[in-house]
């Protein structure tokens, strides 16, 4: 199975503390970010990784060469390719970018800055199962007011970056996706949004999107008090190696 890790943006917020290197490069005790996103997508049978990289990209070919290191728990070789952006594209853009590289028919897409423990098989599963052109992980808030909402129902995403008017919990985008290819061709030239341009025209547009909450550990090390946390709860064993 493939999947694209979208490692190109500029990671600002997280500059303070972390200005020698893209964001999910990040070092938690002696490996970086990425590299526990790497391994726990390894462990659910993805074994091609594309790394769709912008700023200071060659530091990430650097580190994860050919992927020949990485092999999975059950010593299955891991593959690297790398996608390069000459100017940011947006997180769509990106993935149109890095999607040249994709000879399956479905794959999946990856915020790289973003560590979410749960079974990609299950996301596999539901795209076929519900033909979905689309399959999409959420998570669970105590208060979606803070966050574009994302609703499900029987599985059918029915809304998609929606505003609460009220404080309460409810579910929002986790940022996981698993995706037809034949999407590619769809996504436009240039800098594009998933989130605030494809998603909602799919969804309008009668593409059949779906997906689940998962209740697995999340964690986006977009700021630097979660990018220390993070750092703790691997120290802690929170995190599963």
């Amino acid at each position: 199975m493939q999947a694209i890790l979208l490692a190109g943006g500029l990671g600002t917020r997280l500059r303070s503390v972390v200005s020698d290197r893209p964001k999910p490069m990040a070092l938690i005790e002696d490996k970086p970010f990425m590299e526990y996103v790497v391994h726990e997508l390894s462990r659910y049978g993805i074994t091609e990784i594309i790394f769709a990289v912008g700023y200071k990209g060659s530091m990430v070919e650097e580190y994860f060469g050919d992927g020949s290191r990485f092999a999975a728990p059950d010593g299955t070789q891991l593959k690297v390719q790398y996608a390069y952006e000459e100017e940011l594209l947006g997180t769509a853009g990106a993935i149109k970018n890095a999607g040249q590289l994709v000879t399956e028919d479905s794959f999946f897409v990856l915020n790289a800055d973003t560590f979410y423990q749960m079974d990609y098989r299950r996301l596999v599963r539901q795209q076929k199962e519900m033909d979905l052109d689309m399959a999409l992980v959420l998570r669970q808030v105590p208060d979606v007011s803070r966050y574009g909402q994302a609703v499900l129902k029987d599985g059918i995403l029915t809304g998609f970056d929606e505003k609460a008017d009220e404080a309460g919990p409810g579910t929002i985008n986790g940022g996981i996706y698993r995706m037809k290819r034949d999407l590619l061709k769809e996504i436009p030239d240039g800098k594009v949004s998933l989130e605030k341009d494809m998603i909602p025209r799919w969804l309008s547009g009668g593409r059949r999107l779906g997906g689940f909450v998962n209740e697995g550990y999340f964690i986006d090390i977009g700021v630097p008090e979660d990018y220390f946390r993070f750092i703790e709860d691997v120290k802690k064993g929170v995190v599963i190696w």
